[in-house]
C-alpha cells in the first residue's frame, strides 16, 4: 500500500466543481476540519503534492467525490481490505469526542420522556441552544451525560466541559476552537468577540455538540436573576451569539437557574429552549432506595416520602441512607420522625444542613478538605491535610460513614463530592471564615488551608477564585478599606506570635493561619515588606512571584509553601527512570533535581563553566549525564550532586547526551560536527562518529541499544551502528536544521523535529520518510514518544506543545500556556504526565490527557543584558531578563525609573543623540521608544518576526537600526515608527548592529561568522568581513570610522581596516566567549566583556591589554563607555552593573536592583531542603 498519493489534474476539476456546489473556497475552514486535516495540507492537495492516503480520502469524501476518480491513476496500489481499513480510519470520528472529565454514565432512573423530548428538539427542531434547568441534585448532569452519549453518532464533534471551577471564558473558547479545528488553530484572535466569531465559524462548518455543565458556577451566588459573577459577563455574549446566529450545531448547558440572557432568547417555537427538570416520580424514586437495600413501606408512605423530597435524586439517596441506618429501613418510622419537626424540603441545602449537623468533628473536617481539594483525593493525601494526626483507620471510618450517607463518592483516583455538595461546603467556608477573622475566634481558619500552594495549578486557580475572592469581598465589606483589613491581619499575626506561657508553640501557631493570612494578603496585593512571621508555622503559602523584601521568616516551618526558583533560560529536562525526580539544566551553568510530587528542589549540580544544554539519567537512576557549551560531558551522582567524571574531547559545545538502554555507555552530539561514545563508568571516549557537516543538535539510542541516531544542522538524520561506529544510513528530507530526534519504544520508527517547522517519522530499517506532521508555525525543538509508544509530543518555537497520534498523524491536543520558545519535552515513565521547559523561565508539568497544567515552577533572575550611557553622562540605562529597562542616576546609586511594557527579556538599549529618548529591543519581537523624563512608552515598533538582539540610533538621531534572529536588519524612522528599509543577506540570526559616525554605513554581525557593511541610503551590502571562527556577537565603529571592532564566541576580538576589509589586529586574552565590545569616545581604547566574567581594556594602537577588570561572578554580557570616556559600565548575568575606572581598571561602584527576596530572613527555618535554602539566598534571602 502506498503511504501517500497525489491528485490528478482531471481529478482536481471534479473536486473544484464539488466544492463550488458547497460554496466553499479552496481552503475553507469547514472543509479541512471535516476532513480532520489542516489548511496547509489542503494547499498541498491543490498543488498536486503527495499527502497521506487516508487524509487524501477524507478531503475527497468531505465534498462527496470518490477519491479513486481524483487520485493520479498510477498511484492506486491499494487492495480492498486495505481500502476498508483506511476508510474506517480516515472518516471515523475517533478522536473528535472530548468528554473533558464528564462523569461516567451512572445508574439512570426513568427520564425516557425527557430524553425523547430533548432529542426531538435537537435533531428534528434543530435547536441551537438547550438549557437543562433545575435545583441542585435533581439530575441535570446525569441527564446531560446520557443525552450526549445518545447523540454522539449524530455529530462530527462532541465536547464536554464543566464550569465547576469557573474557568475564564477565554480559556474555554480557546479550548473549543482548538478542538473543533483539529488542533490546527494556534494564532487565535486576541479579543473575546473575535474568539466567539471564530467559534461560530466552526459551528457553521461542521455538526458539533457542545455541553457546558455546572453553568451556575459563573452566575452571581445567591442571585435569582441569573446575573453573572464579576468578570464572567462574556459568557452571556457567547450564549447570545450561539442563540442568535444560524449554524449547524447545538450547545447544551446545565444550570440551577437560567442566565439572564437566556430568558430573552428562549421560546417554545424558537431555536433556544429551556427544559425545567422536575423530580423523579414515585416508581423511579423507589429504584434509588432499592439500590441501598430493602425498605418497609406501603404505597401511600412511598408516595409521601418521595413527594416530601420533590423526587430529588440526590436527596433521596441521602434519605435512603438515613432511613436504612437509623430507622431500620422502616419508612413509616422515618415519616413519624419528620412530623415531630417543622422541616419542609425546599432546596437540597436544607437537607444538607440537617445532615451536616449530625456529622462528627472528624467527618466535618474531612468534608471541608474534600471541598477545598476539589478533585478526587486519596486517603493518604487526606491524612496529610489534617492538622492533627489521624491514623488511617480513623480516616477510613469517617470516609465510610460519609460514603454510606451519599455525601461523598469514590472514583478511580480517590474520593470527592458531587458539585452541589461541594458548593454547599464552600459556601459554609465563605460564611464561617470571615466571622472567625473578624472575631479573632479562630477555628476552621486554623485547621484548613483555604488555598493549597502544592495543589495542581488549575485547582489552585479555582481555590483563589471560588474561595479566597468571596472571602475577601465579605471582609472588605465589613472593614470598609484594604488598609483597615491589613491592620486587622497585623493584629492576628501579633496574636499568633505572642508566646503562650509554658508552651513551645501555641495551638494557633501550629495551624494554617499564617499561610492563609499570607495568601489573603497577597490576593489583596498588599506589600509584605517588613512583615514579621518569625517563629510561626507557614504552611501552604503561595509565595511564587511575591516580593518579600525584609520579611522575617526566622524559625518558621515552611512545609508545603511554594517559592520562586532561580531558573534562567532552561534548555533540557529528563525524568528519572522511576518518575520521582526531574532534572532541569539551564543557561545558569547548573542542573537542578526536583522531587516531582512535592515540587521540592533536592539537589543542585554545579561544575560546568558554560550553558548546560542536555541532561539524561542512567538506567538505574543513580547517575546523571550532562552536556555543556563548555565542551564537556559530566557524570553526576544523583544522591548528592557530586561530579563523578568529566569527559573531555569535544572541541565545541555539547548539545545532547543520551545513555544506552543498558546504562553502561552514553553518547554526545556536538557543534564540532561529531558524535562521541563514552564509557559510563570511567568517562573514557570509546568511539568517535564523523560524517555530519553541521552542528549535531540531538542524539538518541534505539530501544535495543544497537542503533544510535543523530540530528544535525546539515538538515539530515544519520543512523549509526553503536558497536562498530560505522554509518548505516542517512535520512534526508528536512529543509532546515534538525533539532531533535527520538526513537519509538519498539525502535522501528524515528521521529525528528526541525527548524523547517515540521516533524518527520522515519522507518528506522530503511531510512524512508513515513509521514510528515505539519501544524507548528516555528521550529520544532524537541520530540518525545510516550512510554506506550502511541503518542508523540513536540515542543516548538511557536510557544506550544502538540500531542500527535503516532499511528494516524492526527494532532490530538495543543498545550498552551508558555510565553516563549519550548526547548524540551519529556514524558514521565508512567506516561500520564509531560514536562515542558521554556525560555519563559518556567517548567510546566501537564496532564497531557486532559490538557491541564498540574504544576509550574516559576523562575526569576534579574540578569543584566545591555547597558548604555546617555550622551550627557548623567544617566545609565540597563535592560534585564525581568522584562524591564532601568534608568540609573549612577552618581547617587539610585534607580530613578523602571520602564515596564516588554513581555520578554530586554536584549538591547540605546539613547538617541539628544538624550531625550531611549530605545529598547526584546525577545517579544518589538522595539519600544521611551520618553526619558516621563518614563512613558512613546511608540512600539512591530515588524520583526523573531527576537531582536540589537538596536542603535544614527548620529543624527533620525534613524534607528535593529538586528534580529529573523535574519534581517531593519531601518526605522524614529519620528513615525515606520520601517523605511529591510536589509537582507545574512543566513542566520543577527546579534549586533552599529552605525558609523557619519550615519552612512551600518555594520551587522551574525551567527554565520561574518560581519556585513551596508550602505544605509541604498540598502546595498558593501562588504562582508570574514575571519572569525564562530558567532560574531558584537560590532562597534571607531569614532574615526577607519576601524571596526568585532568580538566572537571564538574568544577573540578583531580590528578591521575598513579601507581594505582586512583584519588589522587580533586581540587574544579572554578564555571564553566574548559578548560585547565598545570604543572609547576618543577611539584610542576598547573595552570587552566576556563569558569568563571579566572586562578587559585594550590599547587600540598596540593591541595590548591594559587592564583586566575582575569582580563579576557570572558572564559579562555588555560594556559601554561614558561620554567622557572615564568610566566603563558592564552588565552581567550576576544581576549587577559595575562601573570601572578606565585608567586604573578599578571597580568604582556596583549597581543592583533589589532581588525578589532581598533581606528575607530564613534563619533556622524548617520544611525546606538545603537546595531550596540555597536558591532563596540567590534571590536575596539571608540566614
Amino acid at each position: 500500500m502506498m503511504n501517500s498519493v497525489r491528485a490528478s489534474e482531471s481529478g482536481l476539476k471534479l473536486v473544484d466543481q464539488a466544492r463550488r456546489q458547497k460554496r466553499w473556497n479552496k481552503t475553507a475552514v469547514a472543509w479541512y476540519t471535516s476532513a480532520f486535516t489542516s489548511r496547509a495540507t489542503l494547499n498541498r492537495f491543490w498543488g498536486r503534492q503527495s499527502i497521506r492516503t487516508d487524509t487524501f480520502m477524507a478531503i475527497c469524501s468531505a465534498v462527496g467525490v470518490d477519491w479513486e476518480k481524483v487520485v493520479e491513476p498510477d498511484e492506486i496500489e491499494i487492495d480492498q481490505m486495505e481500502l476498508t481499513a483506511l476508510s474506517t480510519t480516515a472518516l471515523a470520528e475517533i478522536g473528535h469526542l472530548d468528554w473533558g472529565g464528564a462523569p461516567e454514565p451512572r445508574s439512570f432512573y426513568g427520564r425516557m420522556q425527557e430524553l425523547n423530548t430533548l432529542q426531538e428538539w435537537i435533531l428534528q427542531d434543530n435547536c441551537c441552544l438547550v438549557a437543562l434547568l433545575g435545583m441542585g441534585g435533581i439530575g441535570k448532569t446525569t441527564l446531560a451525560v446520557k443525552l450526549a452519549h445518545l447523540l454522539q453518532d449524530k455529530f462530527e464533534f462532541v465536547m464536554w466541559r464543566s464550569l465547576r471551577n469557573a474557568p475564564p471564558l477565554e480559556e474555554v473558547l480557546a479550548d473549543m476552537i482548538q478542538f473543533l479545528s483539529v488542533q490546527q488553530e494556534t494564532n487565535l484572535p486576541s479579543s473575546v468577540d473575535g474568539k466567539i466569531l471564530r467559534l461560530i465559524q466552526y459551528l457553521q462548518g461542521a455538526r458539533c455538540l457542545l455541553v457546558l455543565d455546572n453553568t451556575e458556577s459563573i452566575l452571581e451566588s445567591g442571585s435569582r436573576t441569573g446575573g453573572y459573577r464579576e468578570g464572567y459577563a462574556g459568557y452571556g455574549e457567547l450564549l447570545r451569539t450561539i442563540g442568535e446566529t444560524s449554524h449547524n450545531s447545538c450547545l447544551v448547558m446545565t444550570s440551577r437557574e437560567a442566565p439572564q440572557d437566556l430568558t430573552l432568547l428562549e421560546g417554545e417555537a424558537l431555536p433556544v429552549r429551556c427544559f425545567p427538570l422536575k423530580g423523579l416520580p414515585e416508581t423511579h424514586g423507589q429504584e434509588i432506595f432499592k439500590e441501598k437495600g430493602n425498605f418497609i413501606g406501603d404505597d401511600t408512605q412511598w408516595m409521601t416520602l418521595i413527594e416530601r423530597y420533590a423526587g430529588n435524586p440526590l436527596a433521596l439517596k441521602m434519605v435512603a441512607c438515613a432511613v436504612r441506618d437509623f430507622f431500620d429501613s422502616n419508612i413509616a418510622q422515618f415519616l413519624d420522625f419528620l412530623k415531630e419537626g417543622s422541616f419542609i424540603f425546599d432546596d437540597i441545602r436544607d437537607l444538607l444542613d440537617r445532615h451536616f449537623q449530625r456529622l462528627t468533628s472528624t467527618e466535618k473536617e474531612l468534608m471541608y478538605w474534600l471541598a477545598i481539594n476539589r478533585e478526587p483525593i486519596s486517603l493518604e493525601e487526606l491524612q496529610e491535610d489534617f492538622l492533627c494526626y489521624l491514623c488511617a483507620t480513623d480516616i477510613l471510618e469517617a470516609v465510610g460513614s460519609l460514603q454510606r450517607r451519599s455525601l461523598i463518592e469514590k472514583t478511580s483516583t480517590g474520593f470527592t463530592q458531587q458539585p452541589v455538595i461541594m458548593e454547599y461546603m464552600i459556601n459554609r467556608l465563605i460564611e464561617q471564615i470571615p466571622e472567625e477573622i473578624i472575631s479573632q475566634n479562630i477555628a476552621i481558619f486554623r485547621t484548613h488551608a483555604l488555598v493549597k500552594a502544592s495543589a495542581p495549578d488549575y485547582v489552585r486557580d479555582a481555590q483563589f477564585c471560588l474561595i479566597l475572592e468571596p472571602i475577601i469581598e465579605k471582609l472588605l465589606s465589613s472593614f470598609g478599606s484594604t488598609k483597615q483589613l491589613e491592620n486587622h491581619f497585623l493584629e492576628i499575626i501579633s496574636m499568633l506570635r505572642s508566646p503562650t506561657p509554658g508552651v513551645k508553640k501555641s495551638t494557633l501557631q501550629m495551624g494554617y493561619v499564617s499561610g492563609n493570612t499570607i495568601n489573603l494578603l497577597s490576593q489583596l496585593q498588599i506589600d509584605l515588606n517588613g512583615y514579621d512571621f518569625s517563629g510561626l508555622t507557614v504552611w501552604q503559602a503561595n509565595l511564587q512571584g511575591l516580593k518579600l523584601h525584609n520579611v522575617n521568616f526566622a524559625g518558621c516551618d515552611l512545609a508545603g509553601s511554594v517559592f520562586t526558583e532561580t531558573l534562567g533560560n532552561m534548555l533540557s529536562a529528563a525524568f528519572s527512570p522511576d518518575g520521582r525526580m526531574l532534572a532541569i539544566c539551564d543557561t545558569d551553568f547548573q542542573i537542578r533535581l526536583w522531587h516531582v510530587q512535592t515540587g521540592k528542589l533536592l539537589v543542585i549540580c554545579e561544575g560546568h563553566t558554560n550553558w548546560v544544554r542536555s541532561v539524561a539519567f542512567s538506567r538505574d537512576g543513580k547517575t546523571l549525564a550532562s552536556g555543556s557549551a563548555d565542551h564537556t560531558v559530566k557524570l553526576w551522582q544523583v544522591s548528592d550532586g557530586s561530579c563523578l567524571q568529566t569527559c573531555t574531547g569535544h572541541t565545541d559545545e555539547v548539545f545532547s547526551v543520551a545513555f544506552n538502554p543498558q546504562g553502561n555507555t552514553l553518547i554526545s552530539g556536538s557543534s564540532d560536527h561529531t558524535v562521541r561514545l563514552w564509557d559510563g563508568d570511567t568517562g573514557q571516549c570509546l568511539n568517535r562518529f564523523t560524517g555530519h557537516t553541521g552542528c549535531v543538535r540531538s542524539v538518541a539510542f534505539s530501544s535495543d541499544g544497537n542503533i544510535l541516531a543523530s540530528g544535525s544542522d546539515d538538515h539530515t538524520v544519520r543512523l549509526w551502528d553503536a558497536s562498530t561506529g560505522s554509518w548505516v544510513r542517512t535520512c534526508t528530507g528536512h529543509t532546515s536544521g534538525v533539532r531533535s530526534v527520538a526513537f519509538s519504544t519498539d525502535g522501528k520508527t524515528l521521529a525528528s523535529g526541525s527548524n523547517d517547522h515540521t516533524v518527520r517519522l522515519w522507518d528506522a530499517s530503511t531510512g524512508s520518510c513515513v509521514s510528515t506532521h505539519t501544524g507548528h508555525s516555528s521550529g520544532v525543538y524537541s520530540v518525545a514518544f510516550s512510554t506506550d509508544g502511541k503518542t508523540l509530543a513536540t515542543g516548538s518555537g511557536d510557544h506550544t506543545v502538540r500531542l500527535w497520534d503516532y499511528h494516524t498523524g492526527i494532532c490530538l491536543r495543543t498545550l498552551h500556556g508558555h510565553t516563549n520558545q519550548i526547548f524540551s519535552v519529556a514524558f514521565s515513565p508512567q506516561g500520564n504526565t509531560l514536562v515542558c521547559v521554556s525560555l519563559d523561565q518556567t517548567v510546566r508539568l501537564w496532564d497531557w490527557g486532559t490538557g491541564q497544567c498540574l504544576k509550574t515552577w516559576q523562575g526569576h533572575t534579574d540578569w543584566v543584558f545591555p547597558v548604555a550611557f546617555s550622551p550627557d553622562g548623567k544617566t545609565l540605562a540597563s535592560g534585564s531578563n525581568d522584562n524591564t529597562v532601568r534608568l540609573w542616576d549612577y552618581h547617587s546609586d539610585r534607580c530613578i525609573s523602571i520602564l515596564h511594557g516588554h513581555t520578554a527579556h530586554v536584549c538591547s538599549v540605546a539613547f538617541s543623540s539628544d538624550g531625550k529618548t531611549v530605545a529598547s529591543s526584546s525577545r517579544d519581537e518589538t522595539i519600544r521608544l521611551w520618553d526619558i523624563k516621563t518614563g512613558k512608552c512613546l511608540r512600539i515598533l512591530h515588524g520583526h518576526t523573531d527576537w531582536i538582539y540589537s538596536v542603535t540610533f544614527s548620529g543624527d538621531g533620525k534613524t534607528l537600526a535593529s538586528g534580529s534572529a529573523d535574519q534581517t536588519v531593519r531601518l526605522w524612522d524614529q519620528r513615525t515608527g515606520h520601517c523605511v528599509s529591510t536589509l537582507e543577506g545574512h543566513t542566520n540570526q543577527i546579534w549586533s548592529v552599529a552605525f558609523s559616525s557619519d550615519g552612512k554605513t551600518l555594520a551587522s554581525s551574525n551567527t554565520d561568522q561574518t560581519v556585513r557593511l551596508w550602505d544605509v541610503s541604498t540598502g546595498e551590502c558593501l562588504k562582508t568581513l570574514q575571519g572569525h571562527g564562530n558567532r560574531v556577537k558584537s560590532v562597534a565603529f571607531s569614532p574615526k570610522d577607519n576601524i571596526l571592532a568585532s568580538c566572537s564566541t571564538d574568544q577573540t576580538i578583531r580590528l578591521w581596516d575598513l579601507s581594505t576589509g582586512e583584519c588589522s589586529k587580533l586581540l587574544r586574552g579572554h578564555n571564553n566567549w566574548v559578548f560585547s565590545v565598545a570604543f572609547s569616545p576618543d577611539g584610542n581604547t576598547i573595552a570587552s566583556g566576556s563569558h569568563d566574567q571579566t572586562v578587559k581594556v585594550w590599547d587600540v594602537s598596540t593591541g595590548e591589554c591594559r587592564h583586566t577588570c575582575t569582580g563579576h561572578t557570572h558572564l559579562v554580557s555588555s560594556v559601554a563607555f561614558s561620554g567622557d570616556g572615564q568610566i566603563i559600565a558592564s552588565g552581567s548575568q550576576d544581576q549587577t552593573v559595575r562601573l570601572w575606572d578606565t585608567k586604573t581598571g578599578k571597580c568604582l561602584k556596583i549597581l543592583r536592583a533589589p532581588r525578589l527576596y532581598e533581606a528575607m530572613n530564613i534563619t533556622g527555618v524548617t520544611g525546606l531542603t538545603e537546595a531550596q535554602k540555597a536558591t532563596l539566598k540567590q534571590l536575596g534571602a539571608i540566614a
